[in-house]
C-alpha cells in the first residue's frame, strides 16, 4: 500500500476552506469533475480520464475539519483507498491543508497524486 501526502498553506482562514470542502457535492474545486450527487453517504459522479467513480464519505468532522472518503466504485481495480483531508487554523488568519491518500495497488497511485495535485491548484484559484 502506498500513502501519498500533501500539505499546502492557504492566506485564508480555515472555515474558508472547510466550507468548500466539507459540502461533498461542491465540484468547485475538482477540475475534471463536472457535477457530483449524493445519496446517503455515497457520492457519485464522473471524472475525466477516470470514468464514473463512486465514493463512501466515512467522516464530516465539522469541529476538528475533518472530511475522510473512500472510492468504493472505480473502473480501476483498486483494492484499498482512504483519503482524509484536515484543515488546520494557523496564525494570522491562514491555515493548512493537510491531505493523505492510502491506495492499493501502488500502480494507481502516480494517478491519484496527481489528482490530489490539479485538485489544490484549483482551489488555491479560489483563493487569490
Amino acid at each position: 500500500m502506498k500513502t501519498i501526502k500533501e500539505k499546502e498553506i492557504f492566506p485564508v482562514n480555515a472555515q474558508a476552506i472547510w466550507d468548500i470542502i466539507s459540502d461533498p457535492t461542491n465540484s468547485s474545486w475538482v477540475p475534471t469533475v463536472e457535477e457530483i450527487s449524493l445519496e446517503g453517504d455515497v457520492r457519485s459522479f464522473s471524472m475525466e480520464g477516470m470514468g464514473e467513480l463512486k465514493e463512501k464519505i466515512l467522516k464530516i468532522d465539522h469541529d476538528n475539519k475533518i472530511f475522510q472518503y473512500s472510492a468504493i466504485q472505480t473502473p480501476a481495480p483498486i483494492k484499498h483507498h482512504l483519503a482524509t483531508i484536515k484543515i488546520s487554523s494557523l496564525e494570522n488568519d491562514n491555515c493548512e491543508f493537510s491531505w493523505t491518500t492510502e491506495i492499493e495497488p501502488e500502480i494507481f497511485a502516480e494517478g491519484i497524486h496527481q489528482g490530489m495535485l490539479t485538485s489544490l491548484k484549483e482551489l488555491k484559484k479560489l483563493f487569490p
